[in-house]
């Protein structure tokens, strides 16, 4: 089925009412624009009230500067208006430490300069619609600095954080957690905390961002035009998961993104030079990145607003910005490890204070010229927004069909019906694989869903997961391509997927590899549970059925770990339908992320018994020869083992016994059913009760009960055929039989 067919009827995007209709005279003249550029900082160093508003702060804080005459210096005076409301957000995070006795104030202190100047300079951002479309992506790589970032949403204006939120910081339900989620704070755009995920995170952001511009943006109007921001530390640069994010970050030319590296040479054991001497600038030159050094931000922050008009005059590379900084700036523990974390004793708190003539102030005490400084930015960014609008009206009223593609896109990415898209086997179909089964339901998914996106880690050929009507995203081919080929970086792959999931703009990313290299990917994996990111894991390859390559190879404790991860979907699905099945769960849970393990030896197109529908139940009875009465037995598979016990079950009931067969295809979506319909599954009377599934027997016990028997893999595997390693470890229709004998016999 053709999108085209799906479309929704057209209509104009929702306009402000404020906002007039604009024509293309008028459209041609909004373009990327930012403050930097276009200079609106002016609007207030020009208001003399406003600069009177500051003369008493100024002579408070510089007494020594010749204060006379500032007013006629309006560079000089946003100098010193800056520098103030730096001094204010250090004094808010202190204030915010000592008040919790908890937090990270070392890196949120020593990075005042760049946090704010992003904030009050940089970016376009609306604080009354957070999730206005179009706004630049900021992202806190070295997430244990958090504060920094809440500071500034407060400042600017967010709802999200309030001063009573800053107070309540790492308190129990607050929404100033110990580390950015997602979830609870507007404002931020990825949950960020182990080390490096930001980076991946924003590289994913960026290549959403490229992708979707190079879709729909025309000569005459762009509608997608944000740059990304991101933060990190050392610890990111050790964590190989930014090398990984970073090679392809510059392989993909993706100028619209800007890491700020804070440079500031400690982690929490001490100095870096205890385990990190190599160059980054140099490794991120040799990667192809535009490399900027900025060593001081704390007299001036000239020098960095010069490193970021580089970086938006950069048209092939990202930026990587190295500052040089003072963690714990201020502190007696400044430019040291202990300052990375902790609170200040009172002597170190007091001559803090004194240093920034804040000493006499009540806690929490913001300027109130601050607020109105911050709020420039977010009224230009509430301008940006109602042009942006003006825009997409224009957009609409000359491109229709792609407006009404990008307004699915805007709207989540699903279009009415397309499930309906979804193949549908019989007993009749030929035998393939469930790779092969999921690669067809990806292809149908593809042409129906719009936001289908995503690729392998050098496995597409195997993990059967390349859009075959699509081509490869690359710049400048081809960046509207749907396939991301990743290389050989599971773990890049799956922190840039969780980037492209929260970007806003409706892709649906999808990630392949092997299931044992999932390990590769966990806390990646992890995350995507955590922050609502709705990827769809494909893992292939997924038992000790793979055969030659052996047990390096060969999952087994994988989906024990992974069906432990709070809010993930794990699917094992045992032919085509329960394959077409898991799609449709997974698609249709946009906030929930869902990892689908399939097979790579063959399996019956359709196990007579299951249904597609029945998968979003996590499980369900397949066949049951019982009549009105209860089985005498219940064999329980998932994935290839599931055709095994119906084989099984087939010989037991020629010998006269009762056997019900149940596909227990998502434990997760099983166990949130109605107890009712649990007990009519596996009816607590019935304590025979075997479990088939080639992998790690954990788990398994709270299904089968203390009298069932659990059929699984206590060992790693082995090198062989497929069938010659299941037969080894007990995975034949004859050794399921016998055990089930056994249990009947007792």
């Amino acid at each position: 089925m053709a999108m085209s067919s799906l479309l929704l009827k057209p209509c104009l995007f929702h306009l402000p009412t404020k906002v007039k209709n604009t024509g293309p005279d008028s459209i041609k003249s909004f373009t990327c624009r930012n403050s930097l550029k276009t200079n609106t900082t002016t609007t207030l160093s020009k208001d003399s009230n406003y600069k009177l508003s500051w003369q008493d702060e100024f002579k408070r804080a510089f007494p020594s500067h010749e204060l006379e005459n500032f007013g006629e210096n309006d560079e000089k005076f946003q100098e010193l208006v800056d520098m103030r409301a730096v001094d204010n957000i250090r004094m808010l995070i202190v204030d915010a430490v000592q008040k919790s006795k908890a937090g990270h104030p070392g890196m949120a202190l020593g990075m005042a300069e760049v946090g704010y100047f992003l904030y009050r300079h940089v970016m376009r951002y609306n604080p009354r619609n957070p999730k206005w479309f179009n706004r630049d992506r900021f992202v806190l790589s070295s997430g244990h600095g958090c504060l920094l970032q809440y500071v500034c949403l407060h400042l600017a204006g967010f709802q999200s954080v309030q001063i009573e939120d800053l107070k309540r910081l790492c308190k129990l339900g607050s929404r100033t957690p110990g580390h950015p989620e997602n979830t609870l704070t507007d404002g931020i755009e990825v949950t960020t905390g182990p080390l490096g995920q930001g980076v991946a995170n924003a590289v994913g952001l960026a290549l959403a961002e490229a992708h979707l511009a190079a879709r729909f943006n025309k000569p005459d109007v762009a509608i997608i035009d944000h740059r990304t921001y991101c933060i990190m530390g050392d610890g990111c640069a050790m964590e190989g998961i930014s090398f990984e994010a970073a090679s392809l970050a510059a392989h993909w030319k993706l100028n619209k993104l800007t890491l700020i590296y804070d440079d500031n040479h400690n982690t929490i054991d001490g100095s870096t030079d205890l385990a990190f001497s190599e160059d980054i600038s140099e490794r991120f030159k040799a990667l192809g990145w535009n490399t900027i050094m900025v060593d001081d931000t704390g007299s001036n922050m000239r020098s960095f607003k010069t490193a970021l008009l580089a970086a938006y005059s950069e048209t092939q590379r990202p930026t990587f910005i190295r500052v040089k900084t003072r963690i714990g700036k201020l502190s007696k523990k400044e430019g040291t490890s202990k300052a990375h974390h902790g609170t200040f004793d009172e002597d170190d708190e007091k001559q803090m204070k004194q240093k920034v003539k804040w000493d006499d102030r009540d806690p929490f005490h913001v300027i109130p010229m601050v607020y109105r400084e911050m709020q420039v930015q977010a009224d230009r960014g509430e301008e940006l927004e109602v042009e942006w609008h003006s825009k997409l009206n224009y957009y609409q009223s000359k491109y229709p069909q792609e407006a009404d593609e990008f307004k699915v896109l805007l709207s989540g990415g699903m279009l009415p019906g397309w499930e309906n898209a979804l193949p549908k086997w019989s007993t009749s179909d030929p035998v393939d694989a469930t790779r092969g089964y999921s690669e067809k339901c990806l292809n149908q998914l593809a042409k129906v869903l719009p936001g289908m996106i995503g690729g392998s880690a050098d496995l597409a050929s195997s993990n059967k997961v390349y859009l075959h009507d699509y081509k490869d995203f690359q710049q400048p081919d081809s960046p509207w391509g749907r396939n991301i080929r990743y290389g050989i970086r599971e773990h890049a792959m799956a922190g840039i997927s969780n980037g492209i999931a929260l970007h806003g703009g409706g892709l649906i990313p999808f990630a392949a590899t092997f299931l044992i290299f999932s390990d590769y990917m966990k806390n990646s994996i992890r995350l995507s549970a955590l922050s609502d990111a709705g990827v769809i894991y494909i893992m292939t390859h997924d038992s000790i059925g793979l055969g030659e390559d052996g047990p390096t190879h060969q999952p087994v404790e994988q989906l024990a770990g992974l069906r432990a991860v709070p809010r993930l979907l794990v699917f094992r699905p045992a032919d085509g339908n329960e394959t077409a099945g898991a799609y449709k769960v997974a698609v249709a849970h946009r906030n929930v992320p869902s990892l689908i393990c399939l097979s790579r030896q063959k399996v019956a197109a359709h196990v007579e018994g299951t249904s597609q529908d029945a998968v979003e139940r996590g499980g369900y009875i397949v066949s049951d020869n019982s009549g009105e009465n209860l089985p005498e037995i219940i064999l329980i598979g998932t994935g290839s083992e599931l055709c095994l016990c119906e084989g099984s079950a087939g010989v037991l009931r020629q010998e006269g016994r009762r056997v019900r067969v149940v596909s227990l295809v998502c434990w997760k979506l099983f166990d949130r059913q109605p107890i009712e319909y649990k007990e009519e599954v596996l009816p607590h009377s019935v304590s025979k009760r075997l479990s088939v599934e080639a992998g790690s027997p954990i788990g398994w016990r709270e299904y089968v009960g203390l009298e069932g028997f659990v059929l699984g893999v206590e060992d790693f595997g082995a090198s062989g055929a497929y069938l010659d390693t299941f037969k080894k470890f007990g995975f034949t229709q004859e050794n399921i039989t016998k055990i089930a004998r056994n249990l009947l016999s007792k």
